[in-house]
């Protein structure tokens, strides 16, 4: 009886994880929490591993889908901002569903390889912590100040501190707000996507046909360096408190020096995933939650024994293959649907929908930060400087927090 519950909870995870990755502004952690609240009640028809099984099998699913929205709709979330810009530069190419396959394939083997290693990661993720926990802030300081000067000249450096000064000035406000409801939320979206999608409406963008060809070719090399860095960095991510899969794609992109935009989609695609995966070995092996749904994995189960984690790990697995064709079809949905319509009128329509989603979460406050993101997010285009130094929002709060 426990496994029939088992599939049926991961079944309705996975379909959980779809209507969340396509739904800009409804993150997993929300539902989890909404899950954890009924709880009392659940458990009183099922078990509590259904419960953690649906939740996890709902933020694998998530991991995959949630990049169609930030493809098709330039909708960031915190985990898919440095891709929007790369997923719609392919996208006004005619390779909207490419991109989201790329993600999809970094998503698919990060999982497998980081299950793979999941005897390795347990040995080696408490000593990681041991040793550099006390040094996370100056790591990050390290990565703004690369991140300043890898830009090719002086005055493009200036602008690059400049968007890092700015961005890094826009996270110490918005995350000092008292009572801001989902302060991400706005930031990210006017760095990341109103500004995208301005840029392309002043520029009068055409979107061309959308094909759902096999036109993807990735040179091995650069393969096998999306997917160290990915695993790498979302590992990262998992073992240090403060930072999120957005931090990582900066790491990861610093490190992995420079790749074609096809390998930079299934590395940023494959962070998101493995931090989900890793954040259940330091459940289990430091006894720390590194994200909001395995935080409340942890308040429903406690400590988790190997068997548990195993069975985890089949629950990861299941659900990443299914996300797999889930989101392949969907985003084949996507390409075709967006073929009959009017790209303008739809741009237009995408910005009233994230201000709409922005009044409703985050207030007044959040529309204005909205505003004030969005216009700092046009400067990097502007300047032709790197749109990653807008991450410096993410990256400076916290390197204040663990270096003062």
């Amino acid at each position: 009886m426990i496994y029939i519950e088992l599939i049926i909870a991961v079944l309705l995870g996975v379909l959980s994880g779809v209507i969340t990755g396509l739904t800009p502004g409804l993150h997993i952690n929300l539902v989890a929490l909404i899950l954890f609240s009924l709880s009392p009640i659940l458990l009183g028809y099922t078990n509590v591993l259904a419960v953690a099984s649906f939740i996890i099998a709902m933020s694998i699913t998530h991991t995959f889908t949630d990049f169609i929205s930030a493809t098709y709709l330039g909708a960031p979330a915190d985990d898919t901002a440095l891709a929007v810009l790369p997923a719609h530069r392919m996208l006004l190419q005619g390779m909207g569903h490419e991109a989201v396959k790329l993600t999809v394939i970094g998503s698919l083997l990060c999982l497998i390889l980081t299950i793979m290693l999941s005897p390795l990661l347990i040995i080696t993720v408490p000593l990681i912590f041991s040793y550099l926990k006390d040094y996370i802030g100056w790591i990050l300081f390290a990565v703004v100040v690369f991140m300043i000067l890898r830009e090719e000249n002086m005055n493009k450096r200036f602008w690059a501190f400049v968007v890092v000064a700015l961005s890094g000035i826009l996270g110490l406000i918005v995350f000092n707000i008292p009572n801001l409801k989902d302060p991400l939320l706005p930031m990210l979206s006017g760095l990341f996507g109103v500004s995208v999608l301005l840029l392309s409406l002043t520029q009068k963008t055409v979107l061309p046909i959308q094909r759902t060809t096999e036109m993807i070719k990735i040179k091995t090399k650069n393969m096998f360096k999306a997917l160290g860095s990915g695993i790498f960095s979302g590992s990262i991510v998992s073992i240090f408190p403060g930072l999120g899969p957005a931090q990582a794609a900066v790491v990861a992109s610093q490190l992995v020096g420079k790749i074609d935009a096809f390998s930079y989609l299934i590395l940023v695609g494959g962070i998101n995933t493995v931090s989900m995966i890793i954040s259940l070995v330091t459940l289990f092996t430091i006894e720390k939650a590194r994200n909001g749904s395995i935080i409340v994995v942890q308040q429903l189960i406690g400590i988790i024994d190997t068997s548990t984690l195993i069975m985890f790990f089949a629950v990861v697995l299941a659900s990443g293959g299914i996300a797999t064709f889930l989101t392949l079809h969907a985003s084949k949905v996507f390409s075709s649907a967006i073929n009959n319509i009017n790209y303008q009128v739809l741009m237009i329509f995408i910005i009233l929908f994230i201000g709409a989603i922005v009044l409703y979460f985050s207030g007044l406050v959040g529309f204005l930060i909205l505003i004030i993101a969005t216009f700092i997010g046009l400067i990097p285009n502007i300047a032709e400087v790197s749109r990653s130094s807008s991450m410096a929002c993410l990256l400076v709060p916290i390197i204040l927090v663990n270096v003062l």
